[in-house]
């Protein structure tokens, strides 16, 4: 029996990788392959669009809250009309000119929905007004008559407008826009959970068909040397020939399935580099480490981390508050509200611009404006109750959400536990595979087994190897996917995103 040196897979990997580099093949790992899809996902892309609109859309509502500063102007304006007069039943014509701005600050006053306002007014203005009137020393006769005036006029008052007996709109329309950018941030992070799971199943799929490609290659060597082997015991004489027959046509499908097992490589190749952004001609190579070191995993650590930080149940309850401020807008649809507006101020006006505020005007102005609802034939009471099915609705679907998560989060730490046990199972059998076959190689050297025979201990050790291959594989993926149910990675033992983003108001 001839002793051999079984390489680990990975070195196997490697090893296949320097072979091929030369060749033009570029080597891509996990994290550089999660780099370049970020970087190219459109889904990603969108996303970040989403996030930016929502974050500049909230910034553009707080700067609105903030003094505003006008100045309108009206540098000049002419007119010349020809009007009548129906107290005089007579026509004259009325030529003006003026000039003026006026410049105002208005401040909104968040807590209240109130806006202050102060307005400055100042203005210029010529009128001449000139007609025809008959002449008083002799009515038959008719005469031109016109007059001037130029003034200088200038009008300061402070103001405020108040709703009143409704809801603050400013404050109700800050915090859907708050709620809006938190949910374009859970957008965003969901999306590259997503894509993260995306690119390590397409990953590991290259992985494992790189790794099956290396075995139809062992399993072609070890072919040949079964092959070479009855060929010259055929040629010797001491073997009959039917098992030469038998070693050619083992041999031609060991070559067959490594032909398979080349276009499937090829395949998913293809396939991985579109879903990352790589050119398709572009050629690489998968090189990952699939070592499977038992991860602690605390299944209530899991649960309760998930039910405190799962993004999904975060944007369910935004869902309900989003319905309580459509509640809030539907019942006030048809109810009682009114209006306050105040303003005070002096106007004046003279000849003479140094003279305008010498005999000054007050100018109070105060009003209130109600709107009483009388009937509206159930309409509203019809849309509250609505509204408030749509909130019923969301908290149920929040409720039910938090018991899938549970559920899914039992079902991963039960599969993770069962698949650290099918990782010991499957070493074991490859162990006793490969044992199996030099044992049985050895026979077939003394000519004690057919080639058919050595040729199905040949395939029991190639799918025991890729059985351990696909259980270390999935468990990596099961760990990823427990990682993305619990927003925990249990491999670091910290939190997968900050908890800050995720704070449940209540």
């Amino acid at each position: 029996m001839y002793k051999r040196i079984v390489l680990p897979l990975f070195c196997i990997c490697l090893s296949t990788w320097y072979c091929n580099h030369a060749n033009g093949q570029s080597l891509i790992t996990l994290e550089k392959a999660m780099e370049i899809a970020g970087q190219n996902s459109p889904e990603i892309q969108q996303s970040l669009l989403n996030l930016e609109r929502y974050k500049e859309s909230l910034n553009a509502t707080k700067a609105s809250l903030k003094s505003k500063f006008q100045f309108d102007v009206n540098p000049f304006y002419y007119s010349n009309n020809r009007k009548y007069d129906e107290s005089n039943s007579k026509w004259y014509t009325l030529e003006t000119t003026r000039s003026g701005g006026t410049f105002s600050i208005i401040q909104p006053f968040l807590p209240t929905d109130a806006t202050f306002s102060l307005k400055n007014d100042f203005g210029w203005s010529k009128n001449y007004n000139e007609g025809v009137i008959k002449d008083p020393l002799d009515p038959t006769k008719s005469m031109l008559v016109g007059s001037s005036t130029e003034r200088f006029s200038n009008s300061l008052s402070i103001g405020i407008t108040q709703p009143l007996f409704t809801y603050n709109k400013r404050k109700l329309e800050l915090k859907g826009l708050e709620l809006d950018y938190e949910n374009a941030n859970l957008n965003y992070t969901m999306q590259m959970l997503n894509l993260e799971k995306g690119v390590s199943q397409y990953f590991y799929q290259v992985y494992m068909a790189q790794m099956s490609l290396s075995i139809a290659k062992d399993e072609l060597e070890k072919t040949q040397q079964s092959y070479e082997i009855i060929s010259n015991k055929v040629n010797a004489g001491l073997t009959a020939k039917e098992q030469f027959y038998q070693a050619e046509l083992n041999l031609m499908n060991a070559k067959s399935a490594l032909q398979n097992r080349e276009v499937e490589l090829e395949n998913i190749k293809d396939e991985f580099k579109n879903y990352i952004g790589i050119a398709i001609k572009d050629e690489v190579m998968t090189l990952a480490d699939i070592t499977v070191t038992p991860t602690n995993v605390d299944l209530a650590i899991a649960v309760q981390h998930a039910l405190e930080s799962r993004m999904e149940l975060r944007q369910k309850q935004i869902d309900i508050e989003n319905s309580q401020f459509d509640l809030i807008k539907t019942k006030s649809l048809n109810e009682f509200k009114g209006d306050l507006n105040l303003s005070v101020g002096l106007f004046g006006e003279n000849q003479k611009f140094p003279n305008t505020y010498e005999n000054p005007t007050k100018s109070p102005n105060v009003s209130f404006t109600f709107t009483i609802p009388i009937f509206d034939w159930g309409e509203n009471k019809s849309r509250i109750k609505a509204q408030q099915a749509v909130m019923k609705s969301s908290v149920l679907n929040l409720e039910n959400q938090k018991n899938q998560i549970e559920l899914n989060i039992r079902k991963v730490f039960r599969n993770i536990q069962n698949l650290l046990n099918q990782i010991d199972i499957a070493k074991q059998n490859e162990k006793n595979a490969q044992l199996t076959y030099e044992i049985n190689l050895e026979r077939y050297r003394n000519g004690d087994l057919t080639s058919m025979d050595l040729k199905l201990y040949q395939n029991q050790l190639s799918e025991k190897k890729t059985s351990l291959l696909q259980a270390q594989i999935n468990y990596k993926l099961e760990i990823l996917n427990l990682k993305i149910q619990s927003l925990y990675d249990f491999e670091k033992n910290q939190p997968l995103v900050p908890s800050a983003l995720f704070i449940n108001q209540k």
